[in-house]
């Protein structure tokens, strides 16, 4: 009698793909890279969604926030353009330069503004009374802009950064943005597989929010608890995509908090209880109280996560590791993918190759001084 085999040898998609590195000496890789490491993941989606996020691309410009602007309407243009106007000065305005290709049609209208707040008279209030960072201005101007003005949304606000993302599949967007034309140090890519929320340009990944860049692989279930909590600080969630919150929740926890990285981390996918009480004292005592404050900033369900800054990359997994992530080095170089095959592709011979345990956060920072 035949007998029947006991796995079917298939490819695990498990929905999204994602991959990123950082050089953390701080060199200028070309588009071309991450576009040939996300490409070999194809398969991970269905051309509702592919992006890109690069640190690095605007040194004549670093010390500007480089605001990437969508718009879905003329006037949604006109009136993002006049607000800008009102609040900013900005040093430079142009179309992001895009090609015409046959799998995109109609996409919206794309620009980049490199900008400084004016010192109005609701600037110094905000700064010398309210004891507001010039970043928590801009993050206001975001906030404002993506839930005021209709048809206008915030790309990305961060220095020396950019997203580039929309629907299609990953390769096709690069085309679209001509991401072979730029460099940078770190480099993020997502293809997109939506289960639950839509597939729009706005609603593709990376989500951003100053210099943080999030892809996302997975599903966050906790999405309206984290949603009401980031709303008690003023966040605004208007893409109908839950990892827009992840975003959102690293800014409050790093930059206005002061939560370390590793800290942060175990905020967003603390150990169980049960675990916890296995802890030495010091241990104990630290996680108890991270999971007691930040236990509404705790992301549920599966979920494997990149998000990157000026100052480094970081790779976490949810609590029990629900969605692959595979990590690897190579001389100055940490790349982090769904697939160990992703990295192999722009970096055939590691040196080191390893899949984190769920809740360890996999940190890669540029070495001292290299900005």
């Amino acid at each position: 009698m035949k007998r029947q085999p006991t796995h079917i040898f298939e490819k695990d998609i498990s929905n999204c793909g994602l991959t990123g590195f950082i050089s953390k000496t701080g060199k200028l890789v070309e588009g071309e890279v991450i576009i040939k490491s996300i490409t070999l993941m194809h398969d991970r989606g269905n051309g509702l969604g592919g992006g890109f996020a690069a640190y690095g691309i605007y040194p004549d410009y670093k010390e500007f926030f480089a605001f990437h602007l969508m718009y879905e309407s003329g006037m949604a243009l006109q009136l993002t353009e006049e607000y800008l106007e009102e609040h900013f000065f900005v040093e430079q305005q142009e179309d992001i330069p895009t090609r015409r290709i046959a799998a995109i049609a109609n996409p919206p209208v794309f620009k980049r503004y490199f900008v400084k707040p004016l010192e109005t008279a609701d600037y110094k209030e905000a700064v010398e009374f309210q004891n507001m960072t010039v970043e928590d201005v801009i993050v206001g101007h975001v906030m404002r802009i993506n839930n005021e003005i209709e048809g206008a949304f915030v790309v990305s606000s961060g220095k020396n950064m950019g997203a580039f993302k929309g629907v299609g599949y990953p390769e096709e967007i690069a085309d679209f943005f001509r991401l072979e034309e730029y460099k940078g140090y770190i480099w993020t890519a997502h293809n997109r597989f939506p289960t639950n929320t839509p597939g729009w340009w706005g609603g593709a990944h990376p989500f951003t929010l100053l210099d943080w860049s999030i892809v996302h692989n997975g599903e966050i279930s906790s999405y309206g608890i984290n949603k009401r909590y980031l709303e008690m600080y003023g966040y605004l969630c208007t893409m109908l995509t839950d990892t827009e919150v992840v975003a959102y929740m690293l800014d409050l926890l790093i930059r206005k908090h002061g939560l370390t990285p590793e800290l942060a981390s175990m905020a967003l996918a603390a150990p169980f209880w049960d675990m916890i009480d296995t802890l030495p004292e010091d241990e104990r005592q630290l996680l108890t109280a991270i999971r007691q404050v930040y236990g509404s900033g705790l992301l549920n369900g599966p979920f494997a996560i990149l998000f990157a800054s000026n100052e480094g990359l970081i790779g976490l997994n949810d609590r029990v590791k629900l969605r692959p992530l595979v990590c690897a080095t190579k001389d100055d170089f940490v790349y982090m993918a769904s697939e160990e095959a992703a990295i192999r592709e722009i970096c055939p011979a590691p040196d080191h190759v390893w899949s984190p345990r769920g809740g360890e956060p996999v940190i890669a920072k540029l070495n001292p001084g290299v900005f």
